[in-house]
């Protein structure tokens, strides 16, 4: 791997770790010619699924978009780089083991409103405010019974 501070062509790793629920290898890199250390991930390339939105055009998978939603509904609140990064694994994970080529787009937002759900309650209704469309402040008002009653139906309460 070339070094990104220098442009030398031969790095040694020094420390790799698994991530992501051993989903990704975060390996510590030295470059051989200028000392300097990063960090660098790797993962296996697996095909996700193409997405039909809600017009019908179809569009490639986005990571980055989808990561940059979660970030944005997680935005000031106590959830980790990795906790986010396990997140978006288990979501690639559903998606590809659908076995589909195409999944409407929805199930992509139905995936994240499942985890947030579960990673932090604020950004899950951010998210849902977002995702579907609320109006009016009775929406939000509605959502939250709703997640409290889910919280009480599996015995999390407060």
């Amino acid at each position: 791997m070339y070094c990104p501070f220098c442009g030398a062509h031969e790095t040694k790793v020094v420390d790799s770790r698994l991530v992501a629920e051993g989903q990704q290898i975060r390996r510590r890199r030295e470059c051989i010619t200028c000392h300097e250390r990063f960090t660098t991930y790797e993962a296996a390339e697996l095909l996700m699924p193409r997405l039909i939105k809600a017009d019908g055009t179809r569009q490639p998978y986005d990571e980055d978009k989808l990561r940059a939603g979660i970030q944005r509904a997680l935005e000031k609140r106590p959830v980790g780089v990795e906790e986010i990064e396990a997140c978006i694994s288990r979501i690639k994970h559903r998606l590809r083991a659908t076995g589909e080529r195409e999944l409407p787009s929805r199930s992509v937002g139905e995936e994240v409103m499942r985890e947030l759900r579960k990673l932090d309650e604020v950004a899950y209704v951010r998210f849902a405010s977002v995702y579907r469309s609320f109006q009016d402040i009775n929406e939000f008002k509605e959502e939250i019974e709703r997640l409290s009653e889910l919280k009480d139906a599996n015995g999390n309460g407060g």
